[in-house]
């Protein structure tokens, strides 16, 4: 590909309130924090910034409300280059706001986060009806369940239609209907999501995800119609479930894990780019690794996303050889 790959994010707004803490209350008990912050987020818009920031051309459709938090939720993906001529500003409501509590050890930290929706649940299919006539101008488009699943149905169909790929991060989890899962091309769910989303038990041990339960979470998806099942495991790396067959993509370790907000959507994202880029969906799994290793080792959502130099650099330390780093010269 000679020319920056074109991404477009439907999704959401989010400015997340961090409160961090070395213990989480329990029911009606209070505890004395450590530190509190603000940080922009929300999984579209973070998705859409970590493409960018990897060097994709990005287009951003979503809604905030019309308050104090709007112009800082568009702030760090304008600067970034994202475009947000599509961003509706919702007058008398709330932009999006995610609560997140923070629990740090020395050496790791683990989040709870209750997402307010506010302008996000706004959006409608008349609002995102543009995306029709422009779809296939388009190397892949990135979903998420933080906007009206309408609209997210309306936008795969149109995809799909014009034989766009389709990645649908399903996240908040949620029970997805069937038309919207035959439109999906790229399916990435966590752990729990992937659970949610089937009503299959994802077991786990001292060695893992079992397999037989990660199976038969891939065949359930499958016959709704998704084409590429990607689990993403946390500490256990991230996997392709395809019949009998589990390829795992090995998890890229950092010294410190200083908040894993934002995770999720930095691998998603980084996972895009990759493929929008001619890597296949093994190395794009570990570029999207690479990434989201450097994202959990930082404190935020958007402040934690790195650059693509900074993977490239990762890449190189670690010395990975899986595909020759060429192929990312379209990014820059």
């Amino acid at each position: 590909m000679c020319r920056k790959p074109r991404i477009l994010v439907v999704g959401s707004f989010v400015m997340d309130v961090i409160a961090t803490t070395e213990r989480v209350p329990g029911s009606a008990q209070t505890v004395y924090g450590k530190d509190f912050h603000m940080a922009p987020g929300g999984k579209g818009a973070n998705q859409a910034l970590q493409c960018a920031r990897l060097g994709a051309d990005v287009t951003m459709m979503g809604c905030v409300g019309d308050d104090l938090f709007h112009p800082l939720l568009l702030e760090t993906p304008k600067a970034a280059g994202v475009d947000l001529s599509h961003v509706i500003v919702r007058p008398g409501i709330s932009s999006g706001v995610g609560h997140v509590t923070l629990e740090v050890t020395n050496h790791t930290a683990q989040n709870r986060i209750i997402v307010l929706p506010g302008a996000n649940r706004t959006l409608t299919v008349e609002e995102v009806a543009w995306i029709r006539d422009e779809i296939s101008s388009y190397d892949i488009v990135l979903l998420q369940l933080e906007v009206p699943i309408e609209v997210n149905r309306a936008v795969a169909r149109w995809a799909k239609e014009a034989g766009v790929p389709v990645m649908l991060n399903p996240a908040p989890a949620t029970e997805l209907d069937d038309e919207l899962l035959q439109y999906v091309t790229y399916l990435t769910p966590n752990e729990q999501e992937a659970s949610t989303e089937t009503g299959l038990p994802l077991r786990c041990d001292e060695n893992g995800p079992c397999k037989e339960d990660l199976q038969k979470i891939g065949a359930a998806l499958w016959a709704k119609g998704v084409e590429n099942v990607v689990i993403t495991l946390g500490a256990a790396g991230s996997a392709i479930v395809e019949g009998d067959s589990i390829r795992y993509i090995s998890p890229v370790c950092m010294p410190h894990v200083a908040d894993p907000t934002g995770a999720g959507d930095s691998f998603v994202a980084a996972m895009s780019v990759g493929l929008s880029v001619g890597l296949n969906r093994e190395q794009a799994m570990a570029f999207a690794s690479y990434t989201a290793a450097i994202t959990v080792s930082r404190m935020g959502a958007m402040p934690s996303l790195p650059v693509l130099d900074e993977v490239i650099l990762l890449l190189k330390d670690r010395e990975y050889n899986g595909f020759p780093l060429s192929m990312l010269d379209a990014l820059r």
